[in-house]
């Protein structure tokens, strides 16, 4: 019988645990600047604008004190929990950094050949013309993850202080103007006790806040319910999961597929598709992406990504390799519909991921949070000078930009999908050929976990693994360097006494296996069932909280620690 795991919803209150007033005295707060929540690409673009802009500010930096700008980020380093695909585009790169030759951009190459094609089982039929908004010609193959610690080493040149390691856990907020976060503590056991080297967090005041955390932002998800910011549309998400492989022959072009291993029938709501990007001369990455808004609870993104790699096409790219990377990751695609009503608030401004601007179907969003970050860090600086902290010139920047020009032509295109890959796929060539004028409209989005799940037969086709060739979740979480305690505080939320459905949908969907159903239960075919949770494996996808449950923030510093992914 298909549930929805909507009607399943975690133990949180996010407005009310995660929004609260300044605490610390006075002598113990931090002050800075301009706090930014998040070291990915618009956080960090953000912070290098800022201090660009600051040369010509002498008084205004006076007054921004010691720490004029402050990037709070909580992986390990920078770029520790950053992933994408990526081909991108290199707009943003030449505006923030114009004298700089893409020559010395953390890129491997530019595009210059690219395919798609149609799978099979057995077959890879190559689509000409190729479809417009795969094309990547001119684009830089890029990692995420390299493109982080880049964009941190020319802020802290800069003159950018950056707390890694370091959860930005609550927001402070007074009078409804935003203030600042407050960090998390460290040290705490598992049932929350301080530990011998228990640190608490502290109040990180600042003048401006630009909440910049990639996909599901943990805060910015609380600021959107307290101050009722949510867009007309729910946010719906896709997740990625990538592997990085030493290969013996270079790839000389960016390829995409779209059909096996996914199946085309309505009733599966099956949305998604492959990359192959070529990462140098001896390297290419293999990423498997589908949509959070299927209906069979055993389908599992990281077990497609093992049966692509059964096709003999990809064999071939991948033979004599040996994999060196892995990771996995959300990615918001609502579009244009699931957006924020206001990018600002008193005090704060939402950036890139966590603003739902992401193009699905032209598969960028890395540039749009580049250009965000800038755009956020000209308003902030054009507020502050005048004591303001009303930054509404910064929604106006993005609604004048590329950012929603693109994101409106595109705001229809992948809802359709919902009807099959048939007509889903010829609705969004109308769309995509006239710029989304036809079919036009409002086309709803739902939201994931609203969409009623039951146990199919997705599983039955997966791969053993070998962990040679085919892997499986654990030995892949090893891979992203992953090092949380085990003793740590369960940062996950969800109910643990749940139809099994929405269990097994946990237990399939997450590609590192933090959720277990108990092998009895199992069985004995019981319809409702325990979930058991091992948060020391998750990497923070996001998953989960676009399913049914609630990702809170673990200890500054816990999670993945990406290389090249």
């Amino acid at each position: 019988m298909p549930v929805e795991p909507a009607e399943f919803p975690p133990p949180v209150k996010p407005a009310e645990e995660f929004i609260t007033g300044i605490t610390d005295p006075e002598e113990e707060r931090i002050e800075v600047g301009v706090a930014i929540v998040g070291g990915g690409p618009a956080g960090l673009a953000c912070a290098n604008k800022l201090m660009q802009l600051l040369e010509d500010e002498p008084e205004l930096t006076e007054k921004l004190g010691e720490v004029p700008v402050a990037v709070i980020e909580k992986g390990k380093t920078p770029g520790a929990h950053l992933l994408s695909g990526a081909n991108m585009r290199p707009s943003a790169m030449q505006e923030l950094f114009p004298d700089l030759d893409p020559s010395d951009w953390p890129v491997y190459q530019e595009v210059t050949k690219d395919a798609v094609y149609l799978l099979t089982k057995r077959l890879a039929m190559p689509l000409k013309p190729m479809p417009p908004n795969f094309r990547n010609h001119g684009n830089y193959v890029t990692s995420v993850s390299k493109l982080g610690r880049f964009l941190a080493e020319k802020a802290e040149e800069a003159g950018v202080y950056i707390l890694s390691e370091t959860a930005a856990d609550k927001l402070l907020v007074e009078d409804r103007i935003v203030r600042g976060v407050r960090s998390g503590d460290k040290g705490r056991g598992k049932d929350g006790e301080e530990l011998s080297n228990f640190e608490p967090g502290s109040d990180v005041v600042a003048k401006a806040t630009v909440l910049a955390e990639g996909t599901l932002g943990h805060l910015t998800y609380s600021a959107l319910d307290y101050f009722d910011l949510h867009g007309p549309d729910p946010q719906r998400w896709e997740l990625g999961v990538k592997e990085v492989w030493e290969v013996e022959k270079p790839l000389d072009r960016v390829i995409h597929t779209m059909g096996w291993p996914l199946r085309k029938r309505p009733k599966y709501n099956e949305f998604g598709g492959s990359f192959i990007y070529p990462m140098g001369e001896d390297k290419v990455c293999i990423g498997m992406v589908i949509g959070l808004d299927n209906t069979d609870a055993t389908i599992s993104c990281h077990d497609l990504l093992q049966e692509l790699k059964t096709h003999p096409f990809v064999k071939r790219l991948l033979e004599g390799g040996k994999r060196v990377g892995w990771g996995a990751k959300t990615i918001p695609s609502g579009g244009y519909w699931s957006m924020p009503k206001r990018l600002s608030t008193p005090g704060a401004v939402f950036c890139g991921d966590g603003a739902g601007m992401v193009n699905i179907p032209t598969l960028k969003g890395v540039h749009y949070a580049m250009h965000s970050g800038m755009y956020a860090a000209e308003a902030i600086i054009d507020a502050l000078k005048q004591d303001s902290v009303n930054f509404e010139a910064y929604e106006r920047k993005v609604k004048d930009s590329l950012i929603e020009k693109e994101l409106w032509q595109s705001r229809n295109m992948r809802q359709p999908f919902s009807k099959g890959f048939f007509i889903g796929g010829a609705l969004a060539s109308a769309m995509t050929i006239t710029k989304g004028a036809f079919p036009g409209g409002h086309w709803k989005n739902e939201d994931d976990a609203d969409i009623p799940v039951e146990i199919g037969k997705a599983a039955d086709s997966y791969p053993k693994a070998d962990n040679k060739y085919i892997f499986d979740k654990l030995n892949s979480v090893f891979l992203s360097g992953n090092a949380t305690r085990d003793d740590a505080p369960n940062h996950i939320r969800i109910q643990e006494r749940v139809p099994r459905e929405v269990a097994q949908t946990w237990v399939s969907m997450c590609p590192a296996q933090v959720y277990e159903i108990p092998e009895e239960q199992l069985e004995s075919g019981a319809e409702t069932v325990d979930v058991h949770v091992t948060p020391s494996n998750c990497v923070q996808c996001g998953a989960i909280t676009a399913k049914g449950g609630r990702l809170t923030l673990p200890e500054g510093g816990d999670g993945p620690l990406y290389q090249e992914v």
